[in-house]
């Protein structure tokens, strides 16, 4: 008879599962075990739990399937809580299987033991948690399922560790999820009269369209009613950049001028996407007067602060195929607003070479990878003052892929490039991170090392946390505190995973980190980066 441990797994497999990543902990060791039995699952063991999530997060964004993370009790599951709000906020598939301790000690504060559900409310899904073997074919179908429901997320199972053991008399459960809901005939029929009178319309598009097929989708039905696509927060990738309907992002610090021409927008069809406080600008856009239609297979986040003329729960794909059956046209004066809308972009995304004392502008580095990226390139991102040019100033065009954290979360770059690496061998990996971040979870680039994965890791080092000093002398002009960094020599510290090292300290060595992105196999390039370059023209003046 199975253990519940191998019910778990198999059904894991049996939905094409086959990577999980995972921090070792007695808590679960007959999960382990169910792993060393089952040749399906490569089990990837990480440095940190925090990098553990994020792989497992990258992986998700890269397959569409959720990804999986196991981590012990307690000091395991509070490093991995990091992963858990990052696939929330990004909309992305996730479930962490939790080690917990044995069934008898719930609720007795044991050792490392924690309430996963009080401390998981708010952020994941839904939260499990097993007190029977018998449960563990419901409880994982489950969690499956509440993952890539709706707007897909992240779910928690806490599996006590005598429980995981047991046998699980209960059979498997087929994996049941609904087909995307499509919009009904009225409201498809009443949003393309809608698309048909709006002079200056503006498709704001989201998580919905995370697939290649979604891409595609976004695409034609763009170019059929001729609607110029912005994308939500960090999610460039979704619309080739270079395409005369792109109107670029709604993201951090959008140009004023930008801003002025989105909020005199005549209809805006948020579709496939939340309405945040990023996106919409600080709450401030749609502005009040404007006609929305806001369309999210989610109902919970439609109606919130927003008011919409038209609110469609509905997958964004589902709606797109509605109105297949709908005549496509648009007022003569749309040709002009979507001339517009992309000039601004494109005088948006220049960048002008400076000469800097203490490093180099890393916006130039940004367009020199731009430059030299391949067709297929993943590009993954740090949070950071540093990845700022690759949003506004290099343009992506699918199948491209820019894998970075909607949430904000500092260490995600260095393990979802390793993430990337091991998914697409065959692509180039390019994982860029500051020297911040670098510290959190830049020792998973070991994992890269000992799984062969040819990523190239740029590492931008400007002895601060850029993002946070911009805002402390916006604030407190010439007061810092907290904010400057005394940093290793980071050329050393990539020299010590076993990679060729490039160390780049002004453009006059350009040609030489051209080569070493352009180089087979894995490398690490460590950029001395300006802080001057981006702080307030103030304190760069003085």
């Amino acid at each position: 008879m199975p253990t519940a441990a191998e019910r778990i797994i198999e059904f894991l497999a049996a939905q094409g599962i086959d990577r999980a990543f995972c921090v070792p902990g007695e808590s679960y060791i007959a999960l382990l075990d169910a792993l060393h039995a089952h040749n399906r699952v490569d089990l990837v063991t990480c440095r940190s739990e925090g990098g553990a999530g994020f792989m497992a997060v990258a992986d998700a964004k890269l397959t569409g399937r959720p990804g999986v993370a196991l981590v012990s009790r307690g000091p395991g599951a509070c490093n991995a809580s990091i992963a858990v709000h990052t696939a929330e906020q990004d909309a992305t598939p996730f479930i962490l299987l939790i080690g917990q301790v044995e069934k008898r000690d719930l609720r007795r504060n044991a050792f490392q033991e924690i309430d996963y559900a009080n401390m998981f409310r708010g952020v994941a899904k839904w939260v499990g948690e097993l007190t029977d073997p018998d449960q563990a074919p419901e409880f994982i179908a489950r969690a499956y399922a509440m993952a890539m429901g709706g707007v897909p997320g992240p779910v928690v199972l806490s599996l006590p560790e005598d429980v995981l053991a047991m046998e699980c008399r209960a059979p498997l459960l087929p994996a049941t999820l609904p087909s995307p809901l499509p919009p009904s005939p009225a409201d498809a029929a009443r949003l393309a009269g809608l698309l048909r009178g709006a002079e200056r319309p503006i498709l704001l598009a989201g998580h919905g369209f995370e697939s290649d097929s979604g891409r595609a989708a976004l695409r034609g039905f763009a170019e059929a009613w001729q609607l110029p696509v912005a994308v939500s927060f960090r999610r460039q990738d979704l619309f080739d950049n270079r395409h005369p309907l792109y109107a670029g992002d709604l993201g951090l610090r959008n140009p004023d001028a930008q801003r002025e021409a989105f909020a005199s927008a005549d209809l805006v069809l948020a579709l496939g996407t939340r309405l945040t406080d990023i996106t919409t600008q600080g709450w401030s856009w749609p502005a009040p007067g404007q006609r929305l239609v806001h369309v999210c297979a989610d109902p919970r986040f439609l109606g919130w602060l927003f008011p919409a003329e038209l609110a469609i729960a509905a997958d964004a794909q589902a709606t797109i195929a509605a109105l297949a059956g709908e005549t496509p046209a648009a007022p003569p004066a749309r040709a002009a607003w979507n001339a517009r809308l992309r000039q601004l972009h494109v005088a948006d995304c220049q960048v002008v070479p400076t000469q800097h004392a203490d490093g180099i502008a890393f916006a130039e580095v940004a367009k020199l990878i731009e430059r030299v990226a391949p067709p297929d390139a993943i590009v993954t991102l740090d949070a950071g003052t540093f990845g700022a040019p690759f949003y506004r100033k290099v343009a992506w065009t699918p199948p491209q892929r820019l894998l970075c954290p909607v949430s904000g979360a500092m260490g995600f770059g260095v393990p979802a490039a390793v993430a990337a690496a091991l998914r697409c061998p065959d692509r180039p990996v390019f994982g860029l991170v500051g020297d911040g971040g670098a510290l959190m979870t830049g020792g998973e680039l070991a994992v890269a090392v000992a799984r062969g994965a040819p990523l190239k890791l740029i590492l931008s080092d400007n002895g601060a946390y850029a993002s946070i000093r911009i805002h402390q002398e916006k604030a407190h002009p010439g007061r810092v505190a907290g904010t400057m960094l005394i940093n290793p020599d980071f050329a050393q510290w990539c020299a010590a995973f076993r990679v060729p090292v490039t160390r780049v300290e002004s453009k006059a060595e350009f040609p030489a980190l051209e080569a070493a992105l352009r180089a087979p196999g894995p490398g690490a390039i460590v950029v001395r980066t300006s802080l001057e370059a981006v702080l307030p023209r103030r304190l760069a003046a003085e």
